[in-house]
């Protein structure tokens, strides 16, 4: 077999596991977007922050350590314990719910009937507090993020791939362990959208916030739902980015990444964020393994939004999004 043919069926595992971690952000957006008709720019910051706040629970760090010391001329940092990462990502899950239920109570209880731009303007400047606050509460430093995930190169698929075209393929364990935890989570939302009481009282409230409330479903409940579920995504997709890159403020520009996978699989689609999410992630690969070389490289950092227009062009409700007919 070909070495350019081996090398390229490397790189397109390696964009498959790439678009996988592109598709845990972009789920988040996509369950917002069901409940409420809006793009909630926060995701990628929810994100942001439930790393930080599990890295926090995890090394015991004092919250607002530095703004105490600042008033107080104290000293206080750690609490002296370390949480176990089960405990603590069960505490950061807790803490997500509450954010949900304090965004519903202090923001969207405001904005119900509102046009979707003045949402959509409200998540903008949730997305900078939760920015501003995170930096408070648990500082700007670059922090390491260990919940046990298993990482580096995975030995066998590198001895098989050997054996088979005597070339080994480098695979992250991590990307294959955010692949099962991917196809896991989309299996459930989708199950839970389509066929529980929950599922559907979302939909309802997406297409008329004030029919799904003439008709006895409340609003509140359902964004509170909504935002937690969508808190526990950052959560898991801050988890395999924290644990990948370190857990820095950098974390909330995955949001941007996120954007041309939504637009790919439609932002009404559980399963299209994943497909969306794929062929975003092979597709930046392949072109930077074939075409890179000959324009000068780092096609990565534009490619996904080229592919994006295009489908913006051509079918602007994405692969596997409603079509959207509005009569003049």
């Amino acid at each position: 077999m070909p070495d350019q043919l081996v090398y390229a069926m490397e790189v397109t595992l390696n964009g498959l596991m790439a678009g996988v971690m592109y598709s845990l952000v972009a789920l988040g957006f996509v369950l917002i977007f069901k409940a409420s008709g809006i793009f909630n720019y926060a995701q990628g910051v929810l994100a942001l922050f439930a790393a930080l706040t599990l890295v926090g629970l995890q090394q015991g760090q004092v919250p607002f350590a530095h703004l105490i010391n600042a008033v107080f001329g104290t000293d206080l940092h750690h609490f002296g314990w370390h949480l176990p990462a089960v405990v603590a990502i069960a505490l950061t899950a807790g803490v997500m719910v509450l954010m949900a239920i304090a965004v519903e109570k202090l923001v969207l209880k405001h904005l119900v009937n509102q046009a979707p731009i003045i949402l959509f303007m409200a998540t903008i400047g949730l997305a900078y507090f939760l920015e501003g606050f995170g930096d408070v509460m648990w500082g700007a430093d670059i922090k390491k993020l260990d919940v046990g995930l298993p990482q580096g190169i995975s030995e066998t698929i590198e001895s098989v791939t050997a054996d088979w075209f005597g070339y080994g393929f480098f695979i992250d364990n991590l990307d294959i362990v955010a692949t099962v935890v991917a196809v896991a989570l989309v299996t459930a939302l989708t199950v839970f959208s389509q066929y529980s009481k929950q599922g559907r009282a979302l939909r309802a409230v997406a297409d008329d916030h004030q029919a799904a409330l003439s008709v006895g479903i409340s609003l509140r409940f359902i964004w509170v739902l909504v935002w937690s579920i969508a808190g526990f995504v950052a959560l898991v997709a801050g988890i395999m980015w924290g644990t990948k890159s370190g857990v820095q403020f950098s974390l909330s520009l995955i949001a941007l990444k996120a954007l041309p996978v939504l637009m790919l699989g439609g932002f009404t689609s559980i399963p299209g964020a994943i497909v969306g999410g794929l062929i975003i992630g092979v597709g930046e690969k392949l072109f930077e393994f074939s075409i890179g070389p000959m324009i000068g490289g780092a096609t990565e950092n534009w490619f996904a939004y080229m592919l994006a227009l295009l489908f913006l062009v051509f079918r602007p409700q994405g692969l596997f999004g409603e079509r959207i007919i509005e009569r003049v």
